[in-house]
């Protein structure tokens, strides 16, 4: 009877995930959305890479109900606006958190330049407040709290993980359906190598160029410029970023952290000298495959 009952509890353990996808809208209900011949594309030579997102979901990846601590994630995947590294900086990244106990979804969101989006800059953060939606009206059924549902964004993700932190006055889009009466607001950030600013001198060109244009207007520009967007409601944040970052300087990072500290907003910032851009979890690189038992420690840290 003991070795039953020591079996059954391997066999909950071991489940690392339930997996299901889910779609952001309902059929018909897309918003900023034009018809178009155009076919999303998904290249898995080296890693997971989707581009030309045409129907945007959610995957939704939960814990073993013995360990799960309430706390979720939305997981925006970073690619600079083009596409998304979707296992990489998606999936995976899902796993690990599914490992400490909590719950992701991963979100596949449309991306500004796709010919089935009508106004670029609006698209992607329509689907993460509706991804963010999504999560609080599943809490019951996730065993998710729904006062411990923050965002995670890598690179680009970052931005648009920053933009739903900084943006969550007003939505994007008008309400549907039920889903569309829950919070937008992330109650935490995660921003890894992140984006932040649309500011020429220091962005990534490609980002910027790819949400907003060759030539936005300054308006536009300072709006998704999210440092300049802190108040002292923007969600308490994790950021992590390394100073050798030839692709996303690391003065987003300070920038956004110094936005933060001006704003008295609880934030922590980690700055390696090593590791360049793009490194997800880190695995098998010396040192810096431990940033992620510091985020861990952080999120423990809020419960």
């Amino acid at each position: 009877m003991k070795s039953f009952s020591i079996l059954i509890l391997f066999l909950s353990l071991s489940v690392s995930a339930q997996i299901k996808t889910l779609p952001l809208w309902p059929e018909g209900k897309m918003p900023n959305y034009q018809k178009s011949d155009e076919k999303e594309e998904i290249d898995v030579n080296t890693i997971s890479w989707i581009s030309k997102v045409q129907q945007p979901t959610l995957e939704i990846y939960l814990p073993p109900q013995a360990s799960a601590n309430g706390q979720a994630v939305l997981v925006c995947p970073g690619g600079g606006y083009a596409g998304l590294a979707y296992d990489w900086e998606g999936t995976e990244i899902a796993k690990y958190l599914n490992s400490k106990g909590i719950a992701a979804g991963v979100l596949k969101y449309r991306l500004p330049g796709s010919a089935s989006v009508k106004e670029n800059f609006r698209a992607p953060i329509q689907d993460a407040q509706r991804g963010i939606r999504m999560l609080r009206a599943n809490t019951s059924d996730w065993n998710i709290d729904k006062e411990k549902v923050g965002v995670m964004g890598f690179s680009a993700g970052g931005h648009l993980a920053s933009t739903l932190g900084t943006h969550f006055q007003d939505a994007f889009y008008s309400a549907i359906d039920d889903i569309d009466s829950e919070e937008i607001r992330p109650d935490f950030m995660i921003l890894i190598y992140p984006v932040i600013s649309m500011d020429p001198k220091i962005t990534h060109q490609g980002s910027r160029d790819n949400l907003l244009g060759k030539n936005p207007t300054a308006a536009l520009e300072k709006q998704f410029s999210n440092d300049l967007q802190v108040t002292e409601n923007t969600p308490t944040t994790f950021i992590l970023h390394t100073g050798d970052d030839q692709t996303v300087p690391v003065e987003n990072s300070l920038r956004m952290y110094k936005a933060l500290q001006k704003n008295k907003v609880q934030a922590e910032m980690h700055i390696y000298p090593k590791g360049g851009h793009g490194f997800s979890l880190a695995n098998g690189v010396y040192y810096l495959e431990s940033w992620s038992e510091r985020l861990t420690d952080w999120l423990r840290n809020l419960n």
